[in-house]
């Protein structure tokens, strides 16, 4: 199993590289790959079992969507064929069909239907409480950008409480196949140990994931307090 980290000198905010870490940890037969901006891509030369990115700057997140850009087709192919992606937080953004920021819009890679919208002066933190599967779903948010489906696009996860993929949509982040776009940070693996351990199942690990009596400790009480209706989440 090979599993690719893009970027990881630029795609590492808000700690979130830790959901590559606690892959690491939990499969540790697997082949582990960081390619840096000037590398050519792991995933471009042979096959590769899940493309992960993190969050970054919206500076950075051009210098990225200029590196990939020459694999446009190459990346279209892999999610129509199933291959796996966790990209979270903005990274996700690149593969839409723009981003725009201060009325300035940048062509995104154009695979998947929806554009995102930044604004740099208003940054929206808070919880998160949702629902994928009929798993519950924690996890927090810090972001610039909102992004907005322009079509029959499946949704990351039922909001439950909390903002979705933007303050209207009943859902967040974006799908299809086995592609998983996110804004959710925290790192999103290690909150949610229950969702990870089905995402190991289906890259074929008969696994649970690192620490797991522990962390499933922890979503527990995590769940007690997203879900009392007393604490404000936003």
């Amino acid at each position: 199993m090979v599993i690719e980290y893009l970027y990881p000198e630029i795609a590492n905010l808000f700690g979130d590289s830790a959901n590559f870490k606690y892959l690491r940890q939990s499969l540790p037969e697997a082949e582990f790959v960081e390619t840096a901006l000037n590398d050519v891509p792991a995933f471009a030369q042979r096959k590769v079992d899940l493309i992960y990115m993190g969050p970054m700057s919206e500076n950075h997140q051009i210098l990225a969507l200029t590196k990939l850009r020459p694999y446009r087709d190459k990346l279209a192919e892999l999610i129509e064929n199933g291959t796996h992606f966790l990209m979270t937080g903005n990274s996700f953004e690149i593969f839409g069909h723009y981003i725009e920021n201060d009325g300035l819009k940048t062509d995104g890679l154009d695979i998947l239907d929806f554009h995102s919208v930044t604004d740099i002066g208003h940054r929206y933190n808070g919880f998160f409480l949702g629902e994928r599967n009929g798993v519950k779903i924690t996890a927090f948010n810090s972001r610039f950008s909102h992004s907005y489906p322009d079509g029959n696009c499946s949704g990351f996860a039922k909001v439950l409480r909390g903002h979705g993929i933007n303050k209207e949509h009943g859902f967040e982040g974006i799908t299809k196949n086995n592609f998983v776009g996110t804004y959710l940070l925290g790192p999103l693996l290690v909150l949610n140990p229950l969702y990870t351990k089905g995402l190991l199942e289906k890259l074929g690990a008969n696994t649970k994931p690192a620490f797991f009596e522990a962390s499933m400790d922890a979503y527990k009480r995590r769940l007690d307090e997203f879900e009392d209706k007393e604490r404000n989440l936003d």
